[in-house]
């Protein structure tokens, strides 16, 4: 790798816009970020059934808490952030601890924040140590990784373009039960989700520019356009919403820290590292900019930061969002300030509620006809580090691969595969993004030893410039 290739990887990620191009860019992000950020505050709002008030001042929060944190990393303050286009949003490996501990009639809800940053501070701390582990991490396994991103997303776009989940939870006679989603896979919302990836596909091949840049924001809008005309979008909410909401930290009251709780989302903290680190190292390869032992340290000190301003702002743990590692593909657009735009998006969505419930009103068939672009090429930028790997002569390698993306495929294709595990290794076993990693970081060692630091991030910094 020659220093002025370095030097391009590095000016692509600093490179400044002008601000229409920006904000549109960054709108983007948004949009395909939107519907995984605000799940996480209704579905734990839900289980510790808060009022409607509170749900929404927990979706506010969240918003405004995504966007700070996304800010931290995307430019980078002091000792923390990446500085490369990263979305932070709530992680889903919290979901059920958090739900665990606030249903506990005596931990609740404030219980969740105290070990929310409790978490946070303990992420800050071991992060430089983390950040010492980027030899764990040679192609063969962060190519199997980001592959196993992107398949694993799949489900997420395929969901998507069928209009939602193929059953519904609902609640008969006081048990909770599973019904079909009769709407699902309805004709017409898969041609819309179909129109939107044909419109993506013709603005890559024949636009210019920025048409070619925001082909996914576009994408969307035509498909929204055309869902609006069939009736299908609904503005519920808007007219009702407050004009602008003030986030007041510790808005519930003074946290409480319980060591059981604590402990929970340490692991929580730990599993999110490892996943982040897999996404800084794909974005690495994406934007082609060389990350270092201390630019990782500095990502993952912002994942910790990031999770404890959620619990300061009463919401939850922040973690870089997979689904934007595929819009950076897409786009080709690398500048670390198209993040930075969409985290002040985030953030006016959480001081100005009506604009958040019009991005809300995007049907989700419509994200699916650009999820499933997206997502696919995030696995496709793993095979492409994969091709790079030695298999011919290193039959170890194959073993890698093969086994890590089979553990990584259980909880996608056999959900209660683990079921009958300890609820404390949920974290662990209904991710398969973590799964897969924590099986090909240990096949890695059991064949080919560590690399040293060093001869890692060259290694890395080969790949992703040996195969463009």
């Amino acid at each position: 790798m020659t220093s002025a290739s370095t030097t391009a990887a590095a000016d692509s990620t600093n490179e400044r816009l002008p601000s229409g191009r920006l904000l549109a860019l960054g709108l983007q992000h948004v949009l395909v970020m939107y519907a995984g950020t605000v799940a996480v505050p209704l579905i734990v709002g839900g289980a510790l059934k808060l009022p409607k008030d509170q749900l929404a001042f927990l979706i506010n929060a969240d918003l405004f808490a995504a966007g700070i944190a996304t800010l931290i990393q995307a430019i980078g303050v002091w000792k923390f952030g990446i500085r490369l286009p990263v979305m932070m949003g709530v992680t889903f490996a919290s979901v059920a601890p958090m739900i665990a501990i606030g249903t506990d009639p005596s931990i609740g809800l404030l219980g969740i924040y105290g070990a929310v940053i409790a978490s946070g501070l303990f992420g800050i701390l071991i992060a430089p140590m983390m950040g010492r582990l980027l030899g764990l991490f040679p192609p063969v396994v962060t190519g199997t990784v980001i592959t196993l991103i992107g398949v694993s997303l799949m489900r997420v776009g395929i969901n998507w373009a069928a209009g939602g989940q193929p059953t519904t939870r609902t609640v008969v006679d006081g048990v909770a039960r599973e019904v079909p989603n009769l709407a699902y896979g309805d004709p017409a919302n898969l041609g819309i989700a179909a129109l939107v990836l044909v419109i993506i596909l013709l603005l890559t091949k024949y636009g210019r520019g920025l048409l070619s840049n925001c082909a996914v924001l576009l994408g969307i809008i035509a498909g929204t356009l055309v869902a609006m005309a069939f009736g299908k979008v609904s503005f519920d909410g808007v007219e009702e919403a407050s004009m602008v909401a003030v986030i007041t930290p510790l808005h519930f009251g003074m946290p409480t820290f319980h060591l059981s709780a604590i402990v929970s989302m340490c692991i929580v903290m730990v599993i999110t590292l490892v996943e982040s680190t897999g996404m800084f190292l794909a974005l690495a390869d994406i934007t082609g900019k060389r990350i270092g032992n201390a630019d990782l340290t500095r990502g993952l000190r912002a994942d910790g930061l990031g999770t404890m301003i959620g619990g300061i702002f009463n919401t939850f743990p922040y973690t870089s969002f997979s689904q934007n590692v595929g819009l950076v593909t897409v786009t080709g657009v690398r500048s670390r300030y198209v993040a930075a735009a969409g985290g002040l998006i985030l953030v006016a969505f959480g001081l100005f509620p009506k604009m958040a419930h019009v991005v809300a009103s995007v049907p989700q068939f419509v994200l699916g006809g650009a999820g499933i672009v997206m997502f696919g090429m995030v696995a496709a930028t793993g095979i492409r580090i994969l091709g790079t790997c030695d298999f011919s002569n290193s039959r170890h390698n194959l073993f890698i691969v093969a086994i890590s993306i089979g553990f990584g495929m259980i909880p996608t294709l056999a959900p209660t595969f683990f079921q009958h595990l300890p609820s404390w290794t949920h974290a662990l076993t209904h991710s398969g993004i973590v799964l897969g990693t924590v099986v090909a970081v240990l096949l890695n060692l059991f064949y080919n030893g560590m690399q040293s630091s060093e001869h890692a991030f060259r290694n890395a910094a080969a790949n992703s410039h040996g195969t463009e």
